[in-house]
């Protein structure tokens, strides 16, 4: 017998949906829009901020992007959202699974949070943390509970 889903995994659940239905979106977008407005936005970046359009990070960016690259960063993005909307379903139908996946999902964050609190100190990187570790509590406390 499963447990019932409690608030919290709801409203992760609802925010891992989100972020599902946004990857979804994205990845039509990227297929959709192709490689030359990519390609255009990028070039408008250099102009925008003075940079050199023959060297430098985003010149070979834009030059990297073709229509296999899309195609890849698209399923890729495709991959991303079908986990989370997966997850989302998981954590609304309290499936020990998805609290496994989320809590690993989110503790493999923490370092990089922390990091980024010490890098660029503010109440973003704060929130951020904070957030995460929430996230981690609630899930790890599911898992706790269901073994005991």
């Amino acid at each position: 017998m499963r447990p019932q889903a409690h608030p919290g995994l709801h409203v992760i659940a609802l925010v891992e949906a989100a972020k599902g239905t946004l990857a979804l979106l994205a990845a039509s977008g990227l297929e959709l829009l192709g490689p030359a407005p990519l390609q255009r936005w990028i070039h408008e970046l250099i102009a925008r901020f003075h940079l050199n359009p023959e060297h430098g990070g985003l010149a070979k960016f834009a030059d990297m992007i073709s229509p296999h690259s899309v195609h890849l960063a698209a399923a890729v993005v495709l991959l991303y959202g079908a986990l989370h909307l997966v997850e989302a379903w998981g954590l609304w139908r309290a499936r020990a699974w998805a609290s496994w996946l989320g809590c690993l999902g989110a503790a493999i964050y923490l370092p990089f949070d922390i990091y980024a609190l010490f890098k660029h100190p503010g109440w973003i990187a704060v929130a951020v943390l904070v957030i995460n570790l929430i996230v981690v509590w609630v899930l790890g406390r599911d898992l706790f509970k269901r073994r005991h």
